[in-house]
């Protein structure tokens, strides 16, 4: 037996030298030769034997690539050629479109002046309000809805802010895809059945998330920031109401704010997508016709000047929320460009900001730091949000008023205005890179009644500034002595003696409007 095994290990010994000398044959014969190209072909391809050929032959069918190095970075970015057009329908909805042929889809967006601003006495109106649309209407519940939008391959959205409702369709353009998601469209958003069902579900949600915003030192920084910068005006109520509010609503009251500001002259309708201005004209004309009708609501007035003040809100944790700020400017202020630019310099740009260099780097007060400029229908407000360690609430406070006094008596370097404004230039080009983005842009332009070119108009106006331009507005818009403090953190931390913290004034009494949350978008 052990014969056996040894014989057959011989065997399988041979069949592997065997094998191995073949494969040695066959690596010495010659590779095969290239094909020879047709008559007509004016390049001649590569032999697949002759590497010191590749490179050639790589060089003749690729393009050259242009280097970076021979991009002139003192020219702002080519701008995308936007065709934007307007017209008014009989109603008076103001429509504003742009043809885009690249995809065979179209984005509408719908926007009213019923956002929470129109509440009046009851805060979370407007909230409930947009929240329902889609929750049934006719025969429809929400599941019938989504599943209309989901069969023709469309996207419903709405949403509701401070300034505006919003309601958008995304539809391919097809007629048979089209036609019937416009349809189910106008009749979401046009005859809202507000079921009772629905109505009470929402109406808990809300309520939950208000017993949630009181565990979270953010939310209870920023409630507080509207309420004392925007008392007894309509900005300064909670978007999302309170226990007593909603407890008030009904489906009645729903309907009515449906009927008075989702109407035809209230609208602000957005299109761009693959189709011409004729067609465009019949979507708009369809949506008009079948909305209520009714006029546009007044326009928001102004709030009232504050004086500076400094409210804490006790919370149990190991951190701080600071938000700092006091009126800005409304979206058609002539310096808004200005003032766009210097906040970007001052917190608005991350890393690169005034505020995270004196905040992070140069003392390690808090990880992140940033300012918002927020424009809106009447005046809307700027503001700089942190957070920080509880025994370093009073030097952070310094270091934020001493970095907008500076900025606002000085205003910003060469070298700032520069980056910001290559940053801006090269950012641009996003908000104009997909249908949905122009869609929005339109959709501001609109609601706000801007210049129909004015992307093209806010970019020449960057790119004019001067530093002088924008200390100067700066100092015509931010007064120190205008400036509201709102901590949320452990109590015994914060020092409530006025002369403790600079530029600041004598605290007034507490305010009792109901506080408000604030959001991207107003």
């Amino acid at each position: 037996m052990a014969a056996a095994t040894s014989k057959r290990r011989w065997a399988l010994i041979l069949l592997l030298l065997i094998a191995l000398v073949a494969a040695l044959l066959l690596l010495r014969e010659p590779a095969p030769e290239a094909p020879q190209p047709a008559p007509e072909q004016t390049s001649q391809p590569v032999a697949a034997a002759d590497p010191e050929a590749q490179p050639d032959a790589v060089e003749e069918l690729l393009p050259e690539l242009d280097s970076l190095q021979h991009i002139d970075l003192q020219q702002p970015p080519a701008r995308r050629n936007l065709d934007l057009q307007h017209w008014t329908t009989s109603q008076g909805t103001r429509v504003y479109f742009m043809p885009a042929e690249e995809l065979p889809m179209l984005d509408v967006q719908l926007l009213f002046a019923a956002g929470a601003s129109r509440d009046g006495e009851l805060p979370g109106l407007a909230t409930m309000t947009n929240a329902m649309l889609n929750e049934g209407s006719g025969n429809k519940d929400a599941g019938a809805i989504a599943a209309g939008f989901e069969r023709l391959g469309a996207e419903f959205s709405n949403s509701s802010h401070r300034d505006m409702a919003l309601a958008g369709l995304r539809s391919l353009t097809a007629a048979d895809k089209l036609d019937p998601a416009l349809a189910l469209f106008a009749e979401v958003i046009a005859r809202p059945s507000f079921p009772a069902d629905a109505f009470e579900r929402l109406r808990n949600q809300l309520l939950a998330s208000l017993q949630f915003r009181l565990q979270r030192p953010s939310a209870l920084a920023s409630e507080a920031f509207w309420a004392d910068l925007y008392a007894q005006h309509p900005y300064g109520s909670l978007p999302e109401g309170t226990a007593e509010s909603l407890a008030e609503l009904n489906p009645d009251t729903l309907r009515q704010f449906h009927q008075q500001y989702y109407s035809a002259g209230n609208a602000v309708i957005a299109l761009v997508g693959a189709i011409d201005r004729e067609r465009a004209e019949r979507i708009a004309q369809r949506l008009a016709d079948a909305l209520p009708q009714g006029p546009a609501a007044a326009p928001i007035g102004e709030p009232l000047p504050i004086a500076s003040s400094h409210r804490h809100i006790d919370f149990n944790g190991q951190q701080t929320h600071i938000l700092v700020g006091q009126h800005g400017i409304s979206r058609h202020d002539p310096d808004y460009a200005a003032l766009y630019v210097g906040n970007q310099i001052l917190g608005g740009s991350g890393f690169g900001s005034r505020l995270m260099q004196e905040i992070r780097e140069s003392r390690g007060l808090s990880y992140s730091v940033s300012s918002r400029l927020v424009p809106m229908q009447a005046t809307g407000p700027v503001m700089v949000s942190m957070q920080t360690r509880a025994d370093q609430v009073d030097l952070a406070l310094s270091v934020i008023h001493q970095s907008l006094d500076e900025f606002i008596s000085e205003g910003p370097t060469e070298a700032e205005l520069l980056r910001t404004k290559r940053q801006i230039n090269g950012e641009f080009p996003l908000s104009t890179a997909n249908n949905a983005a122009i869609v929005a842009q339109l959709g501001v332009i609109g609601f706000y009644g801007l210049p129909l070119n004015h992307l093209q108009l806010f970019l020449d106006q960057v790119q004019a500034l001067t530093t002088e331009d924008i200390r100067d507005a700066f100092a015509r818009h931010f007064h120190p002595d205008r400036r509201l403090v709102i901590t949320v953190g452990p109590a015994l931390v914060i020092q409530q003696d006025p002369e403790d913290l600079p530029s600041q004034g004598e605290a007034p009494a507490p305010l009792d409007a109901d506080p408000a949350l604030a959001e991207p978008q107003a």
